[in-house]
Formats: C-alpha cells, structure tokens, sequence
C-alpha cells in the first residue's frame, strides 16, 4: 500500500479519513459501540466452477487449498478495488487501515476440549490466491504445532491479573485504544484490531452464523460461512439441474461506508467467489482509499 506522511489524528494502524460527508462523520457518534451499528447480510454462493478450481489447485500440490482460502482472496481483491471495505472506527473517527489483517482462530485439533488459538495473516492487496494459502499455511502450521501466538502469550499473562485489576486493565487498555495510544505491537497481534474475521461453520456441518463485532478493537466485518450443499436449480430454458452452494454471512460495521458501497463490495466479493480463476492474476490497478 501506498505509504503517507503521518499527519495529526493518524493512528499506527491507519490514517483518518478526513474528506467524507458530514453524516459519515457524525454517524460514529450517534452510533457509539460497535455492536449498536452492526448490519447483517447473507447470501448463497454457487460454488460449482469453485469445486473444479480447489480440485485443480490440490492436484497442483496445494493439498489443503480450501473455499476459506477463496473467501479471504476474495475479500483481499475486493480491497484492491474498493478501499473503503478496510476502513475501521475508532475513537468515533473514521480510518484508512495501512494493511490488510486476516484474523481466524485455529483450533489445534477438531475435538471439544482441544486448546484454540487465533492467528493473523497480513496481505497485500495485490495478492493471489496462491499467496494467499501460503501465508495462512505458513502461521497455521505455527499455530498447530503449539508454538504459542503473541496474544497467546499476553493473554496467558493477564490471566494471572486478579478480577478487579484485571477489569482496571482491560478499561485502560480501551482507554488508550479510544485515543490511538496502543503500541503497534498490540494492536499488531490483537485479535481484536483486524480488517476481516472469518470463522467456518462448514467444518462443522452448520449453517453459518451471524457472529456478532467486538466493542473492543476495530474489526469491521465478521464472516462466518457454512457447509456445502446441493440444490436443484431451475434454468431459464425450463430444464432443472443440480448445483453445489455456500451460504455466506456476514455482519459489517455500517459506520465504515454507506450501503451503496456496502453493495458493490458484496456484489464484487461473491464475483470473485464464483469464479476465482480471476484470483490467480495480479489486480491491473489498486485504488487508494479517500484522504
């Protein structure tokens, strides 16, 4: 991404946005946590030329290429395009985030009692979908292998804090994130500053779910995606056939853009879903977000 002079107002993590419309700026106010401004979206996506992509990357030795991988590439190229999706609220002011962070908690083994921990990739937004799988491999595998994450190690620190002290600090540590005072280190390894959660249902075999934002961090948009299904699907010649789906959701921060906006993103998301040979090939231009 494009690298700017700090000025005042900017953050470690971003730089404010100071050219939008009046309500964009007041909306923040009026709507205060997180969870007060949160707007739901759900959609099917039809995964059949998806399918034959993960086969072809599998049999080209990216053995645990999956649709997550397709979502996250997805969403990165939709950014590339569209910068407002990676904008975030803080401090009832409106940001430009400097990077792309990808949070996704990772559970060492698929058992109920098995130790999770969440993992963070950083991309770029011109990455593939093969960068893509790489980076989340790369920390995925760290993650499975017990090599504790640094929230895992800051957590495992504040558990040791007693009850009330420990509520002290969580309070000055908002506090300190509501003025832009959070060391980069923090926020850098916090599961709660991010641009895209993404959790799967799929996994499970459950529908997806609609995963509330966080009041603490900046995490504007919660993904959730479910298991894969068929459906007969009626053509526009009359004949019926049978097609695989995804349902998809996702819970967004309305603060960050305004619905039309919003809509394109989306629209441009499930593109890049439906066909993600596009994701193999680099973006020809990346737009910068707003001043």
């Amino acid at each position: 991404m494009k690298k700017r002079h700090w000025r005042f107002g900017d953050r470690n993590d971003g730089r404010r946005v100071r050219s939008l419309c009046p309500m964009n700026v007041v909306s923040p106010y009026i709507m205060g946590p997180r969870n007060d401004s949160q707007n739901f979206f759900k959609d099917s996506i039809c995964i059949d030329k998806a399918e034959e992509y993960l086969r072809e990357k599998k049999n080209a030795g990216l053995k645990s290429f999956s649709f997550m991988h397709v979502i996250i590439a997805s969403y990165v190229r939709a950014v590339s395009q569209q910068p407002g999706l990676n904008r975030f609220i803080s401090g009832q002011r409106i940001y430009a985030r400097d990077n792309i962070e990808i949070v996704l908690t990772v559970k060492q083994e698929l058992s109920l009692n098995a130790p999770e921990t969440v993992v963070k990739i950083q991309a770029l937004p011109d990455d593939t979908a093969e960068d893509i799988y790489r980076k989340m491999d790369e920390v995925v595998k760290s993650a499975k292998n017990n090599d504790n994450s640094g929230f895992d190690k800051t957590a495992g620190f504040l558990k040791h804090i007693p009850g009330l002290l420990l509520r002290f600090t969580v309070g000055l540590l908002r506090g300190m994130d509501y003025f832009g005072l959070l060391p980069r280190a923090l926020t850098k390894i916090s599961p709660f500053h991010g641009s895209f959660f993404i959790t799967s249902m799929g996994s499970l075999g459950i529908p997806p779910i609609y995963h509330h934002l966080y009041n603490f961090g900046n995490v504007p948009i919660f993904c959730s995606f479910g298991a894969k299904y068929t459906e007969n699907v009626l053509n526009s010649d009359g004949s019926v056939s049978k097609k695989k789906f995804v349902d998809i959701a996702f819970v967004l921060d309305e603060r960050i853009c305004d619905g039309h906006y919003y809509a394109s993103g989306m629209k441009l998301i499930k593109r890049y879903m439906v066909n993600p040979y596009i994701l193999d090939e680099r973006p020809e231009n990346i737009i910068e977000d707003v001043d």
